[in-house]
């Protein structure tokens, strides 16, 4: 399920989304130290709590736990009755509160769900991308996913859903309407779809498991300067292999520089982060992570790079975790210009558990360092050419994102700007991809 991670089956961590973005290692709960514990609090919800608890104990990056009396913690915790599992969630926030590290957290198991399904890149629906309509309080459809079953059926941007299974999707959020149109796949929804010009009408869909794109990507001319415009909007598991296709796509389009644009990209997958970087660099050091015990581990590119050719990186205050290492580590290894405004400032690595309720915790195992050893917590990273937006133009993006990599961006139109500054003999060294035999 995770092509990108299968090249790394020891350690498969994640650097998760938001302003609390994430790194982790993926887990499935499993009894811990014996099954004396899993008897011992069967059905009770004092079994969630004393996973969360261990799950801390062996994992946490601080081992003096923020100075807390971790065993302590423990004994408070399972001294306690709980008469149900709310209760227990609500203990489990509280001790984890106590380690003042928002990254070290607990989800409930429906948000956990949805963490999964980010993370992974998938979900079981019928693709596409929707928001909620101001004026008619309905979902409006932004475009239908390629190749999902709303595709092939003809589902058109612009279309309304007035209703989903006779259920009215007046006044629904955007999380209610999403969904009622999910579900397993190979069940029926049935969409009743308003389109301008053709009235109202119902169609049936089949779900299926759904691949969300990351990566979008075409060709625009700039003058002379013929540009492969990326877009990462996050490091899912299909990520890397996305990146794949668009840089060899753009490639074989004849394209003479790249911009990547990473603005927004809250993170992701850590090894998604570090094989998209091995597609732009040849060599050199990506990233190094140190644990609680002070082990470090580095990873670098290996010569399997997809392009040499000039790159600029668009970012800013909301590129965090894994789009700071990426930008890290080509702005390091001197690859890339860097774009934009100071980013998140998020260096921290998490491991992801599923617990056996369904729930889920993330628990931070490490600290990552750029190439250059820098420490990025918040304080982010500066880019090599600041280019501030203002208020306006960062609602003017926001409301039009379609402006975005185009004339109308000003941090695209700088970005341009110095890509044409390359002068011609470097363009025409680096016209050529290399190494695009890659086998993934």
């Amino acid at each position: 399920m995770r092509q990108s991670l299968k090249n790394f089956p020891r350690l498969k961590r994640v650097l998760f989304t938001g302003a609390i973005a994430t790194t982790a290692v993926w887990s499935w709960a499993t009894p811990i130290n014996g099954s004396s514990v899993v008897v011992a609090f069967q059905d009770s919800p004092k079994t969630i709590v004393d996973e969360v608890w261990q799950t801390v104990n062996r994992e946490y990056v601080d081992n003096t736990f923020n100075q807390v009396d971790w065993q302590a913690t423990r004994h408070e915790l399972l001294s306690r009755s709980y008469a149900s599992k709310e209760e227990a969630y609500k203990a489990i926030r509280k001790a984890l509160k106590t380690l003042e590290d928002p990254y070290t957290r607990f989800l409930e198991p429906e948000k956990f769900q949805a963490l999964t399904n980010q993370t992974v890149g998938e979900l079981s629906g019928v693709g596409i991308r929707m928001e909620i309509e101001k004026q008619t309080e309905t979902p409006l459809i932004i475009e239908p996913i390629e190749n999902s079953p709303a595709f092939k059926a003809g589902i058109k941007a612009g279309d309304r859903i007035l209703a989903v299974d006779s259920k009215s999707t007046k006044g629904l959020s955007l999380e209610d309407a999403s969904g009622l149109i999910r579900g397993k796949v190979g069940t029926s929804v049935t969409l009743r779809i308003a389109r301008p010009g053709q009235g109202i009408f119902e169609i049936q869909l089949t779900r299926a498991q759904i691949e969300i794109p990351s990566v979008r990507y075409s060709v625009k001319q700039e003058g002379n300067l013929r540009v492969g415009y990326i877009s990462l909007n996050e490091f899912s598991s299909h990520a890397a292999e996305q990146m794949q296709r668009a840089i060899r796509n753009l490639n074989q389009q004849k394209v003479n520089a790249y911009v990547l644009d990473l603005r927004g990209n809250p993170g992701g997958l850590l090894f998604s982060s570090i094989e998209i970087a091995r597609m732009w660099m040849q060599e050199g050091e990506i990233v190094s992570t140190i644990d609680r015990i002070g082990g470090k581990q580095a990873y670098t590119a290996n010569r399997t790079a997809l392009t040499n050719l000039p790159l600029a990186i668009l970012v800013d205050g909301n590129s965090a975790s894994a789009s700071e290492i990426l930008t890290g580590a080509l702005k390091d290894n001197k690859r890339a210009t860097v774009i934009g405004s100071r980013t998140f400032g998020k260096a921290a690595v998490q491991s992801v558990h599923a617990l056996s309720d369904g729930s889920g915790l993330t628990v931070t195992v490490s600290r990552y360092y750029l190439p250059s050893g820098e420490d990025i917590s918040l304080k982010g990273i500066v880019p090599d050419i600041r280019q501030e937006l203002t208020l306006e133009q960062r609602q003017q993006l926001s409301r039009q994102p379609g402006w975005r990599g185009t004339s109308k961006d000003p941090q695209y139109g700088k970005a341009i700007a110095v890509l044409k500054s390359t002068t011609p003999s470097q363009a025409e060294t680096l016209s050529q991809p290399i190494n695009s035999g890659r086998v993934w």
